[in-house]
């Protein structure tokens, strides 16, 4: 009797230890600082600092945009967080705020330099640039910093390109001097070397690519170092429990493709560029699309597309000239066919309303017949590309790009395998025969190209507008309110 009661005491006691030492866990547990992740978690939000610029982060028909602001959101989407955007001026500023109240990390295509790696920590790279010189179209252009010596050299405060240009001088040209510019970014360097402002600045290779059609004075004279990497910045302090979950979508997401894919969105048409024709273009953007800018956006509005799109469709078409005529017969601002025009209601194709109406009205009709698995933007550029050289050799190359073993879906792969239908040995084996595959390519091309500049356009005029309003709010009106709110438009047709 006396053993099985000093087995239950036993017993009560290791229970009564076990019990204690669990409610020790639970109260340690409980006053343990939450992680990074967890603590991003927990409130459901990602704060991210950023900055204005073609790649970075802007407002258009869509809302927010941009490749570095689309990766971040996708970053968020795989945390299941919401994304909390804090837009800055200054690149030094946007450093010193990492991973304080304004942002867990930045995203400002950001070179993670040595230098920076002193006081921030860095995720690993998803692309990569150059630091790139540029000068104006028309003067000399430079073969070394040594030809910059005494010109008018401008660069961004904060920026990497000082580090480099710091470092060059004490080595190699002790005379170079230079201008910081301070709550600017690389476009507006650009635009100074375009205008006459400056001779030369320093920008990232991926800045001229992209905005060389906006500012096409503006060109490459030589690289200043070589490949350089981009990444998320996040502060030196702290765990590094969210750097380390940024590592893992990033890595994860450059396997899936999608970081491709994301990257020719909005990189996929700076390929081919012809200066000639991007002034061109600027000039009849103050010549010509005041005339019909009014009727784009009524008819964007009818047909809940993006107006800047219909533009550029437009301009590829007619160079927005209503009386436009090709040899092969097409005519007016959308350039249709007489076929076209009559099954799409246009009693007169030079009537720009007609045209333009009519020009849409078949595209969404296009655009329908596209399977629907397939995703914007690859949705609209097979249309636009059927729309050119007709939807039965579209499918055509569908075919032949799914028989090498290429996604038929991806206008990224669809595109290398429409100029094979010029050639017999493959034309030959399809139902629609020979088609001059080259030109929906160039179509495509030209339309994303003319796109992109008339939708930046349209931003540094909305900005420009802001900053004189705000200047002179004596001078307005009490409704007056910023122009820079997105619509709900969306981007595809």
């Amino acid at each position: 009797m006396s053993f099985v009661l000093i087995r239950m005491k036993r017993s009560l006691y290791r229970l009564t230890l076990t019990a204690v030492i669990f409610g020790l866990c639970l109260t340690l547990s409980s006053s343990r600082t939450a992680s990074t992740l967890e603590s991003v978690l927990n409130k459901g939000v990602l704060r991210v600092i950023s900055m204005i610029g073609p790649s970075i982060y802007f407002h258009d028909a869509r809302g927010d945009n941009g490749f570095e602001y689309l990766l971040a959101r996708q970053f968020a989407k795989q945390l299941n967080v919401q994304l909390d955007i804090t837009v800055m001026d200054d690149l030094a500023a946007i450093l010193n705020a990492t991973g304080g109240p304004k942002g867990d990390f930045a995203t400002a295509s950001l070179t993670a330099t040595k230098e920076r790696r002193q006081f921030l920590r860095f995720t690993e790279p998803y692309t990569s640039v150059r630091q790139t010189l540029i000068y104006r179209l028309g003067k000399s252009r430079p073969k070394s910093l040594a030809d910059v010596i005494g010109g008018h050299l401008v660069v961004l405060a904060g920026s990497s390109h000082i580090e480099r240009l710091k470092a060059l001088k004490n080595s190699e040209y002790p005379d170079l001097q230079w201008q910081t510019l301070v709550d600017g970014e690389m476009l507006s360097l650009m635009q100074m070397v375009h205008d006459g402002k400056a001779d030369y600045a320093v920008v990232d290779s991926s800045a001229v690519e992209l905005n060389r059609g906006l500012y096409p004075r503006a060109r490459r004279a030589f690289d200043l170092s070589e490949d350089e990497p981009i990444a998320w910045a996040f502060p030196a302090h702290g765990d590094d429990s969210l750097l380390k979950a940024a590592n893992r979508f990033l890595i994860s997401y450059a396997a899936s493709g999608e970081l491709q894919r994301l990257e020719d969105r909005f990189f996929g048409h700076t390929d081919k560029f012809s200066v000639g024709g991007s002034q061109l273009f600027r000039h009849r953007i103050e010549s010509r699309l005041a005339n019909y800018e009014a009727l784009f956006k009524t008819t964007a509005e009818q047909y809940q597309v993006d107006w800047q799109l219909l533009a550029a469709i437009a301009y590829q078409e007619s160079h927005w000239n209503p009386r436009a005529k090709s040899p092969t017969g097409v005519r007016g601002l959308m350039m249709l066919t007489l076929t076209t025009a009559k099954e799409m209601g246009v009693a007169n194709r030079l009537d720009p309303e007609q045209s333009l109406r009519g020009g849409t009205e078949y595209l969404l009709q296009i655009k329908k017949r596209i399977p629907t698995d397939i995703v914007e933007p690859d949705r609209t550029w097979l249309a636009l590309a059927a729309y050119n050289i007709g939807f039965g050799h579209l499918e055509d190359a569908r075919i032949l790009t799914e028989r090498h073993g290429k996604d038929p879906d991806r206008w990224q792969d669809i595109r290398n395998y429409l100029p094979l239908l010029q050639q017999k040995k493959y034309y030959s084996t399809l139902r629609y025969g020979f088609a001059r595959g080259r030109e929906p390519v160039q179509y495509v091309q030209n339309i994303r190209h003319f796109h992109s500049i008339l939708r930046w356009h349209q931003i540094e005029k909305e900005r420009m507008e802001q900053a004189q309003r705000q200047a002179m709010p004596d001078k307005l009106p009490a409704s007056s309110t910023s122009s820079l709110a997105p619509t709900n438009l969306p981007l595809s047709l």
